[in-house]
């Protein structure tokens, strides 16, 4: 039987997996509303356009003219209480201002609760984000160590493979702390 020959390529199926996750948790972070407005809190909100759910950002021109404001105003008028409604119905907690030719958002201030409140849902996706890598970890480290058992690896190739994993493991865990201190951070910012 060939021995399988530990190359880079081995981790790029991990680590495209690890860069997944971490964009995931990014996704996420960009969703929880900071005290300033930032158009990506929109980016899960769908409307019924043509029988299809599709996003806001493909129906309407959304603009951030102050800190605290954002505008939607959609290319179809006859849209305008579709996205209204959405808005609502949405997880925002915001109702927006309609004038008949453009929705505002105005985001108020958060509270000191309310802050904290939203720091302690970053923490704990920031946990899920590094409990997804270290999955991945184990997942590589299953594979490999079944290669061992049926004589396709050495012990060493093994031991080398594992030690590059960690260094990786690492380094996306360490990605993922970091842009949630910034968020941390952000949300923490008066």
């Amino acid at each position: 039987m060939a021995m399988i020959e530990i190359t880079k390529d081995a981790y790029l199926p991990f680590e495209e997996k690890m860069q997944k996750s971490v964009h995931v948790l990014q996704e996420h972070f960009n969703s929880i509303r900071a005290g300033r407005a930032n158009p990506k809190v929109l980016d899960h909100i769908t409307i019924e356009y043509y029988g299809v759910q599709t996003p806001i950002n493909q129906v309407a021109n959304i603009q951030v003219p102050e800190a605290r404001l954002i505008t939607i105003t959609p290319w179809d008028p006859s849209t305008l209480k579709g996205i209204e409604r959405a808005l609502q119905a949405s997880d925002l907690g915001i109702n927006p201002n309609n004038d008949g030719r453009m929705l505002r958002l105005v985001f108020p201030a958060l509270t000191e609760e309310r802050r904290r409140d939203l720091v302690k849902t970053v923490h704990k996706q920031t946990e899920e984000g590094r409990v997804a890598i270290r999955n991945i970890r184990r997942e590589a480290l299953d594979k490999y160590r079944g290669h061992l058992k049926k004589k396709e690896i050495t012990e060493d190739s093994l031991s080398i493979f594992e030690t590059e994993l960690q260094k990786l493991t690492d380094k996306y865990i360490a990605e993922i702390d970091k842009i949630s201190s910034e968020k941390e951070k952000d949300l923490m910012e008066l």
